[in-house]
């Protein structure tokens, strides 16, 4: 399974030194595929950890356009590129990054009616989107798929993420629609900056160990953060 060249085994070296992943896991990042829901605050992070880690093929998916407010936590964007369209300028920021990564680009909202055909051709999700009916949508969909997925959410000083495998307890499961139909947006609510850093970074994480196998992922339990008290608290499922 290790086909790793000359220049990923320098491009990837200080993944590949980590004993739980080492050569073997790095392949599997190789030949994996990862779609992200969402081009805002989480997903900026997500994926430019994913690319960095050499994904073989990252999927990137909004429908937004930049604008000045996103810049405080948003940091794949830049001032000048205030009212360009979010996957657009994130697509080409990630393949400056890693060209060996086959960045697909995808401008428009992830519907249910089009969802099932758009996740199964990946190995994992990540919504990082900013409104509870994408992300019941993306949890009934992966449940459906049998597809495992990683969810987060920011507000304020906290954060919330689960990731779901079969046999688990999914997100929709969990929270239920009704629950979190009076959730405020973070335009709304505020956020700041460091929090949804952490979340997106957590959740490459996530897809990160699913695909090489190393150590557990969140599957069957809760983590939610609070960075005003910096209390880190895991719930079983």
């Amino acid at each position: 399974m290790d086909t790793l060249g000359k220049e990923e085994l320098i491009r990837y070296a200080r993944t590949i030194a980590v004993e739980e992943i080492g050569r073997e896991g790095q392949a599997r990042l190789r030949q994996a595929s990862v779609l992200v829901v969402g081009c805002g605050a989480l997903g900026n992070i997500a994926s430019a950890y994913l690319c960095g880690a050499g994904i073989s093929r990252l999927a990137i998916a909004d429908f937004d356009t930049i604008d000045i407010s996103n810049l405080q936590r948003q940091i794949m964007y830049t001032t000048p590129e205030v009212g360009e369209r979010k996957s657009a300028v994130l697509a080409r920021r990630l393949r400056a990054m890693n060209p060996d990564v086959e960045v697909v680009e995808i401008d428009r909202m992830i519907r249910r009616d089009d969802a099932e055909s758009l996740f199964r051709d990946y190995d994992f999700i990540i919504d990082g989107s900013d409104n509870p009916a994408t992300k019941f949508m993306t949890s009934e969909v992966c449940c459906g798929l049998r597809k495992a997925c990683c969810i987060g959410g920011v507000a304020g000083f906290k954060g919330q993420l689960v990731t779901w495998t079969p046999g688990h307890t999914a997100f929709h499961e969990l929270f239920g629609p009704q629950k979190d139909a009076t959730v405020l947006p973070c335009s709304m609510a505020g956020v700041i900056g460091p929090l949804p850093g952490i979340v997106g970074a957590m959740q490459a994480a996530e897809a990160i160990k699913h695909i090489t196998g190393a150590g557990e992922t969140l599957a069957g339990r809760l983590l939610r953060i609070d960075l005003l008290t910096m209390d880190f608290m895991v719930f079983s499922l």
